[in-house]
C-alpha cells in the first residue's frame, strides 16, 4: 500500500486526526503491507482526552441504569449488523483466519454489550438493619475515569470486554489498543455514537509504551484493565500504585491440558488442537501443556499428527484456512528459536516447526502447527509463554502426579480437563491452581462466566456480575432516625 490510510484518534464523539507529531505504521500480517499510518498521541492529546473524559462520565452516570443498559445493548446490535466488515477488517489487523473472526471476535464483543446492557440496571447497594433507632445501607458508584489498555490477538473483544462492565457502571473510558491492531477500537467508537453514548464515554488514543505509562500514571484516572504481558502488567501496576489506582490485570499463561485414559479421544484432540492452533496459537489461555494418560498417548499422538496434517494454513482472508499469520516477523522470530530450543534440549518434533512461504503472501509470518514428544518439565517450552502454535505433549501415569506437575508453573491462567469420571473431572480441577478450568472442552469462555487468572496470570476477573465489583466502589451510608447521643455536659 503505497498511500496508507490515516488511522485517528477518536475523542469526545468524533474522529480527531493528529497532523503533527510522531507516527508509526499498522502492517497486515498476512502480507507485510502497511495498512495505516497512525498519529501517537502527544501530551496535549492525552489532557483533551482526559478533558473529555472527565466531561462526559459526568453526563453518562447522571443518567438511570436502565438508559445506560439500552445503549448498550443498542452497540450490540449495530455491531452485528456490522459483523462481516469488521471482521474483515480485524483479519487484516491481526492475521487471524476469517473463518474464526466471522463467528467469534465480533460477535463475542456483541454477547459483552449485550449482556452487561441487561445487567446494568441490577447493580444496587445492601440496606442493614441497625435496631430501631437507626439503619445503614450502601451504594455502588463509578470510579470515574478509567483506562483500558488493549493487546493484538483479540483487538475488538478484548475493548468490548473492556468496556462494556465499565460504562454499565457509570464510568467513562479512555481505550488505548495495541500498536500492532489500531483498526477496529476506532470502528467500536463510532458505533458507541451511534448506538447514543454520550461524547466522551468512550474515547481511543493511539501510542506505544510511553503513551501508555502517561496514561496509567495520570492522577484524574482511577483505574486501569490491562490486557498483556507479565512483564508489562508489572510495570502498569507498580506506576498505577503511584496514584492507588485499582488494577485488572489479565497477563500470560503456560495452561495444562490433562487428558486422563478414559476420555473421549477425539473430543480430547479437538480441545489440544483449540487449544494451541486456533488463531495460530496467539491465545493466553492456550493449553500448551499437553499430559497424556501414558496408556493412550500413542494412539493419541497418532491421531493428532494425521489430524494436524489436514489443517490449512494461508491467507487468513479465505474461508478454507485454519491456520493465518503470526502479528509479526519479530514475534515469528520468537516463536522459532523457541521452536529451536525445544529440538536443542532434546524434544522431539512429531510435527511442523517450519516456516511457511504462501504464494502471493511474500512478506507474510507463517509457521506450521508444531507437535513436539518426549518433553521434560524443565524444557523452555514447557515454561515459557510461546504464543505461536506450538504443542508440548507430556505423558503420565498418575493422577497425583500430573496435577503436581501442572501446578508447577508461575502462571496459573488456564487448565482443562478430559475424563469420563465426572467425580475425578471435578476432584482435579478443585486442585489445580488456575483462575479458568473447564471439563471436557476448552477455551469456551461465556460471558456470563468469570474470566482471569491466578499467580503470575493476573489479577482480578473480566465478564460476569464479577467484573462490575471492579468498576465500581462502595460507599457505606449511616443513617440516624433519633437524637445525637450528647456525652456532654
Amino acid at each position: 500500500m503505497s498511500n496508507p490510510d490515516h488511522l485517528p484518534q477518536y475523542i469526545h464523539g468524533k474522529r480527531v486526526a493528529l497532523s503533527d507529531g510522531e507516527s508509526f505504521k499498522s502492517l497486515n500480517p498476512a502480507t507485510g503491507e502497511v495498512l495505516f499510518d497512525v498519529g501517537l498521541a502527544d501530551s496535549e492529546t492525552i489532557r483533551r482526552t482526559v478533558e473529555s473524559s472527565k466531561e462526559g462520565q459526568k453526563v453518562w452516570a447522571a443518567m438511570t441504569a436502565a438508559a445506560r443498559g439500552r445503549v448498550l445493548r443498542k452497540a450490540a446490535e449495530l455491531l452485528r449488523r456490522d459483523n462481516d466488515r469488521l471482521a474483515t477488517l480485524e483479519v487484516k489487523d491481526c492475521g487471524k483466519p476469517i473463518s474464526e473472526a466471522n463467528v467469534v471476535d465480533v460477535a463475542s464483543a456483541a454477547d459483552c454489550l449485550e449482556y452487561f446492557g441487561g445487567v446494568a440496571a441490577s447493580l444496587h447497594g445492601a440496606h442493614y438493619d441497625l435496631g430501631a433507632g437507626a439503619f445503614a445501607y450502601t451504594r455502588r458508584e463509578p470510579l470515574g475515569i478509567c483506562l483500558g489498555i488493549g493487546a493484538w490477538n483479540y483487538p475488538i473483544q478484548i475493548a468490548a470486554w473492556k468496556a462494556a462492565p465499565a460504562l454499565a457502571a457509570g464510568n467513562s473510558m479512555i481505550f488505548k489498543p495495541s500498536e500492532m491492531t489500531p483498526a477496529t477500537a476506532v470502528e467500536l467508537a463510532e458505533i458507541f455514537t451511534e448506538a447514543g453514548l454520550p461524547d466522551g464515554v468512550f474515547n481511543v488514543i493511539h501510542g506505544d509504551v510511553r503513551v501508555g505509562a502517561a496514561l496509567v500514571q495520570h492522577p484524574e484516572i482511577h483505574k486501569v484493565s490491562l490486557t498483556g504481558s507479565v512483564q508489562t502488567g508489572q510495570k502498569v501496576m507498580a506506576a498505577a500504585a503511584q496514584t492507588l489506582k485499582a488494577v485488572t490485570m489479565e497477563l500470560g499463561g503456560k495452561s495444562p491440558l490433562i487428558i486422563f485414559e478414559d476420555a473421549h479421544l477425539e473430543n480430547a484432540i479437538t480441545a489440544a488442537m483449540l487449544g494451541n492452533f486456533y488463531t495460530q496459537g496467539e491465545i493466553c489461555t492456550n493449553a500448551t501443556r499437553v499430559f497424556v494418560h501414558n496408556s493412550i498417548l500413542p494412539t493419541f499422538l497418532e491421531r493428532l499428527v494425521e489430524r494436524t496434517k489436514q489443517l490449512n494454513i494461508g491467507d487468513p482472508l479465505q474461508p478454507e484456512t485454519h491456520v493465518g499469520a503470526l502479528i509479526s516477523r519479530e514475534h515469528m522470530a520468537k516463536v522459532e528459536e523457541l521452536i529451536q530450543s525445544g529440538l536443542d534440549e532434546g524434544a522431539t518434533l512429531a510435527f511442523g516447526g517450519s516456516r511457511v512461504e504462501i504464494s502471493g503472501l511474500t512478506g507474510g509470518s507463517f509457521i506450521e502447527p508444531t507437535i513436539f514428544t518426549n518433553c521434560h518439565d524443565t524444557m523452555r517450552i514447557a515454561r515459557e509463554e510461546i504464543f505461536g502454535p506450538v504443542m508440548s505433549v507430556f505423558g503420565f501415569d498418575d493422577e497425583a502426579e500430573v496435577i503436581a506437575r501442572a501446578n508447577n508453573s508461575e502462571f496459573g491462567l488456564a487448565a482443562g480437563v478430559f475424563t469420563r469420571d465426572i467425580q475425578r473431572g471435578h476432584r482435579v480441577v478443585a486442585q489445580l491452581e488456575a483462575g479458568t478450568c473447564w471439563i471436557n472442552n476448552y477455551n469456551i469462555t461465556p460471558i456470563e462466566m468469570p474470566f482471569g487468572g491466578n499467580k503470575y496470570s493476573g489479577i482480578g476477573r473480566e465478564n460476569s456480575l464479577a467484573a462490575l465489583e471492579h468498576y465500581t466502589q462502595l460507599k457505606s451510608v449511616y443513617v440516624e432516625l433519633g437524637d445525637v447521643e450528647d456525652p456532654y455536659p
